[in-house]
């Protein structure tokens, strides 16, 4: 069986999608974390507490937002980019690369039509997180709410996603296609 080989296009978008989507992800980390708004208002109420000022709990948790907005502020700016880099991917196509791989095509292996399944629900859910993402920030504002419910979701497929994606792509690494990571970097097969 012929070893696909992946153009620079194609490369270039996967990548580029990929270091997007761990950006976003270490920012939601970081909100969820460190820059929790109780954790940091903690940390401004044991300051204060040293210098003998007082704030209310809102207080606090409105300073702790303000110094995390920069933070949040990129997580907006990197889901413009993968808005952009998705509009992209799903035009591509229409130029002749990175064709949809279609689930119900004949002839497919059970783990064929899997990983074509994967993608699928993948992409769904990436639109889904994007449209939401999109609402919540140029939207009206009394879908924002709603919206955030919706998007807040975006995390557990994601780190899912990652998951069944590297694991699958190490699996085949160390079994029936040898050379898929190097050829998803060079374009073309590792030597052996």
């Amino acid at each position: 069986m012929e070893k696909p080989k992946y153009s620079k296009v194609d490369r270039i978008i996967h990548w580029a999608i990929a270091i997007s989507l761990l950006l976003l992800l270490i920012t939601i980390f970081l909100r969820l974390t460190w820059m929790n708004k109780y954790n940091m208002a903690a940390i401004i109420q044991d300051y204060l507490r040293d210098t003998d000022q007082v704030l209310s709990q809102d207080q606090r948790i409105a300073l702790a937002k303000k110094i995390r907005q920069p933070m949040w502020d990129w997580h907006i700016y990197i889901g413009y980019v993968l808005v952009g880099l998705f509009s992209i991917r799903f035009l591509l196509p229409a130029f002749g690369y990175m064709a949809l791989q279609n689930p119900f095509s004949k002839n497919l292996s059970q783990k064929v039509k899997f990983q074509r399944w994967v993608y699928l629900v993948f992409y769904a859910c990436i639109i889904v997180s994007l449209v939401t993402g999109l609402l919540i920030v140029l939207g009206p504002k009394e879908l924002k709410k709603p919206m955030e419910g919706i998007h807040v979701l975006g995390v557990y497929y994601l780190v899912a996603y990652i998951v069944i994606h590297l694991a699958g792509v190490l699996t085949a690494e160390f079994t029936a296609e040898k050379g898929i990571i190097s050829r998803m970097v060079s374009g073309s097969k590792a030597e052996d």
